[in-house]
Formats: structure tokens, C-alpha cells, sequence
């Protein structure tokens, strides 16, 4: 046995098979609920593993999920992987030349869609010659799609598949925001120690690949995970992995509505919600202070971001409702996995804090030697990384690199280290804004913008500027019934947290903040709209 994601699923199916492991608990009414025990999503993912397999899909070709979340996401990721085929995660959200490109790119052999992206898939299929299998979920008017259902009918639930190794791929798709896609290449040995947490994402990480099922043998039940975004964004996806790691019940909604998730955690009993950021977090703080006042959440024992920071308003504001959570900022990215958890002083007066794992470095990116303290720098981390980007060698050379015999990953998050240890980030190199020859993170902006008390949700952008080069603008969403805020106030409270170079010079209303499905920043529609008002 090694250290393969398949391998260690079958491992943890086989000493609890009774125990419930999938809750797919979609709105009320709907009839929609399903639940599945380890044995029974066990064998459903055999299915569509060897209906795949005896469809023409050779092992190490890859598979598409163009899915919402649902029963059949997880089934046909661990289906891919019990069948040695590489799942690749597909943005529901692209349209058709993004779709083709995604599509393109990632060579994918075959397609499992839901039935509303019928239209879309249909429309560019035959742009991408080498896709020829689909299976829909659900209607579509797709010729030659085979239904989800007759997939799983004819084809075997048993195991019986080639043997696998650590060496198999997973890809994760990235970006798409600031530019195209990219597919992150992983080991599955590598991003079961760096994403999962080698079993034990607070503890000791496993030994041996059978210690993760005496593990679980020897534990309880009783933990619920709810991974709230879309499991096309990566950390969704392997958040629930960390839960079939541990033996325990992992909760899917199809789509993030505030109240049903509310609701869920009070039926379900969760222990522990992942979320992207305030996008995510301020809905459910509204609900729970609106219409769910009250709702029963004494069994959430954590709620953690990732992608997205939570504000320290935001923070506080859910605490003051929820107080026995513990709130986790965690810092990590579909290049490196996990590298660290914001420290409580974490916010607009001392930065974005992280403390940081072993594996990681802030380090010049010319030299890759490690900055002095207080030097700004690029985070890097060593040891369990991918092995690249798919079908960029060049992108793939600017960004990983051998050093002392190991594997690194540069990231293009920057920052600088204190003589503690503890790395403050500053913001993704390609977003910083040069204006008058002062670097501005719009990161460390969006989070003293958000801490006005009309402010909903914000992002920063940098616009053309005569005198100054670039000068940054603020695209804020009002909170709703609140006053609109002027400039001149935005700058006031904004001056009392940052430097005079970082102030907005500009202020654009907009009736929402465009993000992406999982709550992600679309800095290049900011910069868009930021522009276009400029004009």
C-alpha cells in the first residue's frame, strides 16, 4: 500500500463501512437529500470508475468535472482515482472560449457535467478533439452524453482495479481571475502530506499508509466537515478528503445559501465549516443576526478560511454571535497546500500575520536565498510540492525550482519575516500597485475598507495615473440601507490605518463586488470598472 488517495479511502471504507460518510442535505423540499454510508459511496465510486475504464478511458488520461457539489462530484473524483484516471476540476462559471480553452489545455479524454451546462458543453465539444466520452447528471440536450444513472447500472460496484501508486496525478485548476487558467500538477503522495495534512491536518502526520486506517479503527465517530464552496475550488474538494481521512461525515450543499447552511449546521450537527473569506462569512453573520437568530450552532467547533481572508471587522462581528468558535485564517494556495494560520493580532494595523509551517520560507525570488528580517520577499515552500503546471514548461520553470536537493515552489504572494518567525503577507506580487513610486498591496486597503461600518465588501485596484504612475481606486459595495459614503470620509477612516501613499484617491459604488463562485477576488473586473469610471 502506498501513499495513494484511493488507497487510503479503501483502507478507512474497510474498518467502518457502516458509518455514514457522505450527507448531500440540498434546500428542503427538494427531495433532494441523499446519504451514503463508507461502503455504499465506496461502491457507487467503483461504478462510475469502471464505467469510465470500460468506456475507452485509458488510466492517466484525465477526466473533467464541469459539477455543482453533489453525490456525484465526490463519486466521480474517487472514482477517477480508485481507476488510476486524473480528475480535473472544471469552473462552472467560464464561458464557452473559456471552457474550450480549460477544456483544450487539460487534454480531457472524457466530461461528467451536470445537465444545466448542457448548452455550453455542447458548444464547444468539438473544439476539443481529444474529449470523446461525456456522462450528464441530470437532463441535457447533449448527443452521444450518457446518462449519470445507466453509467452506474451497468457497471460493476466491486473494486478490481489496476494497482495504483503515490506517483498518480492530480490536477487542480487554478486562476482564471487575473488570466487563464493553470493545472497544478500533484503526486498524490505529495498532496496527501501538504494538502491533507498527512492524515492529521492538526496532529502528527501518518508514518506508514496503514496508519491511517488503525487510526480511525481506533477513534470514534461524531465530527461533521461541511465544506461550504464549490468542490471545483480546490480547497473544497480536499477539505472533504480530510474528513474521509479522519472517518468522518462530511455535509454538501449544492450551491452556498446562507440560510440552508444555517439550517444544516443546527440538523446536522456540524463541527467544522470551511469557507473563502467575508464573501462567504458576512451572508451567514446577516442571517444569523436577521432571519436564523437563534439558530442552534453550539456544536460548530471551528470555522476556517482559505482563499480569501476574513476581515478582523468581520471576524469580531461573527464572534459577537457565535463566541465559542474558533475562527481560522489559514494561508495556503493550489501550488503549495497548506502553509500556515493568521496570528490573533492579525489586521489593518499589523498586516495579514501568518504563523507558518516548516516547509516554508520567504525568499528572495532571484537568489532564492531567505530575505533578512524585514525585507520583502516571495513565500516559497520546500519538500511536498507539485511537479508543476500541466502543458506550461515555461510557466512551470518560473515557478518551481531545485535547491540543497529538494523540490520548491515560489509563490507569488509577497511578504516579509519577522526575527519571530512570523511572515506578514502583503498581497500577490501581480496585483501590487505602484503609485508614485510606493508599492500599495490592495489586500492590506480592502481590509481598513472594510472595517467602516458602511462598507459591505470592497476590492482595490490600480488605475493609470499622469502624475503618479497608477493611483488606487476602491470599488465598495454599501452595506444595504446604509448611507453612501463620500471620498473624503473613505480617506478619513482609512487614514487612521494606513499610510498617506495608500489611501484610495478613488471611490467607485457598485451594487455588488464580483467574486467567483467560492468567493474569490476578480481583480480584473475591479480594475475594469475602476478604470471605466476613471474615464
Amino acid at each position: 500500500m502506498e501513499y495513494n488517495l484511493a488507497d487510503l479511502f479503501e483502507s478507512v471504507v474497510d474498518v467502518v463501512p457502516d458509518r455514514e460518510a457522505l450527507v448531500y442535505a440540498d434546500h428542503p423540499g427538494t427531495g433532494a437529500e441523499r446519504r451514503l454510508t463508507y461502503a455504499e459511496l465506496d461502491a457507487a465510486a467503483n461504478r462510475i470508475g469502471h464505467h469510465l475504464l470500460d468506456s475507452g478511458v485509458r488510466p492517466g488520461e484525465h477526466v473533467g468535472l464541469h459539477l455543482y457539489n453533489g453525490v456525484e462530484y465526490v463519486q466521480t473524483a474517487l472514482g477517477c482515482l480508485k481507476a488510476r484516471l486524473v480528475p480535473v476540476n472544471v469552473n462552472y462559471r467560464y464561458v464557452a472560449d473559456e471552457l474550450a480553452y480549460l477544456y483544450r489545455d487539460a487534454d480531457l479524454a472524457a466530461l461528467v457535467f451536470d445537465g444545466e451546462f448542457g448548452a455550453r458543453v455542447a458548444a464547444v465539444r468539438e473544439r476539443a478533439e481529444g474529449l470523446r466520452h461525456l456522462v450528464r447528471v441530470g437532463e441535457a440536450a447533449v448527443a452521444t452524453a450518457v446518462a449519470f444513472e445507466e453509467a452506474e447500472t451497468a457497471a460493476s460496484a466491486g473494486r478490481g482495479f489496476p494497482d495504483r501508486s503515490g506517483d498518480d496525478q492530480f490536477i487542480i485548476y487554478t486562476g482564471g481571475t487575473t488570466g487563464m487558467p493553470k493545472g497544478v500538477m500533484w503526486r498524490q503522495e505529495d498532496l496527501f502530506f501538504s494538502g491533507l495534512g498527512g492524515g492529521a491536518p492538526t496532529g502528527e502526520p501518518v508514518r506508514r499508509p496503514e496508519e491511517l486506517a488503525e487510526r480511525v479503527a481506533a477513534g470514534g465517530s461524531g465530527l461533521t466537515f461541511f465544506p461550504a464552496p464549490p468542490l471545483m475550488h480546490g480547497t473544497s474538494t480536499l477539505t472533504a478528503f480530510i474528513g474521509f481521512n479522519f472517518g468522518q461525515r462530511v455535509v454538501l450543499h449544492r450551491r452556498f445559501v446562507p440560510e440552508e447552511v444555517l439550517r444544516t449546521i443546527e440538523r446536522e450537527r456540524v463541527s467544522s465549516v470551511s469557507l473563502v473569506g467575508d464573501a462567504m462569512l458576512r451572508p451567514l453573520i446577516d442571517a444569523l443576526s436577521g432571519p436564523l437568530k437563534g439558530t442552534d450552532c453550539s456544536s460548530l467547533f471551528s470555522v476556517s478560511s482559505s482563499g480569501a481572508v476574513m476581515s478582523e471587522t468581520v471576524r469580531r462581528q461573527f464572534l459577537e454571535l457565535v463566541p465559542h468558535v474558533m475562527l481560522l485564517n489559514n494561508f495556503g494556495s493550489s501550488e503549495s497546500g497548506f502553509n500556515g494560520t493568521a496570528t490573533e493580532d492579525s489586521g489593518p494595523g499589523r498586516g495579514f500575520r501568518i504563523r507558518v509551517n516548516s516547509r516554508t520560507r520567504v525568499v528572495d525570488p532571484a537568489t532564492h536565498e531567505p530575505v533578512a528580517v524585514g525585507e520583502v520577499g516571495r513565500i516559497a515552500q520546500c519538500g511536498h510540492v507539485p511537479l508543476g503546471y500541466y502543458n506550461d514548461p515555461v510557466k512551470t520553470a518560473e515557478t518551481f525550482f531545485e535547491k540543497d536537493g529538494e523540490r520548491w515552489v515560489l509563490l507569488g504572494d509577497m511578504a516579509t519575516v519577522d526575527a519571530d518567525g512570523v511572515v506578514t503577507v502583503l498581497g500577490r506580487g501581480s496585483q501590487c500597485i505602484n503609485t508614485g513610486g510606493e508599492k500599495v498591496y490592495p489586500e492590506e486597503v480592502e481590509q481598513a475598507l472594510k472595517s467602516h461600518p458602511d462598507v459591505y465588501d470592497a476590492l482595490v485596484a490600480g488605475v493609470p495615473d499622469a502624475k503618479w504612475g497608477n493611483h488606487v481606486a476602491a470599488v465598495v459595495q454599501v452595506r444595504e440601507g446604509a448611507p453612501v459614503p463620500s471620498l473624503p470620509e473613505i480617506q478619513d477612516h482609512c487614514r487612521a490605518q494606513l499610510a498617506g501613499y495608500k489611501i484610495p484617491r478613488q471611490l467607485v459604488i457598485t451594487d455588488e463586488v464580483r467574486r467567483s463562485p467560492s468567493g474569490k477576488a476578480d481583480y480584473r473586473w475591479a480594475r475594469e470598472v475602476a478604470r471605466g469610471a476613471d474615464g
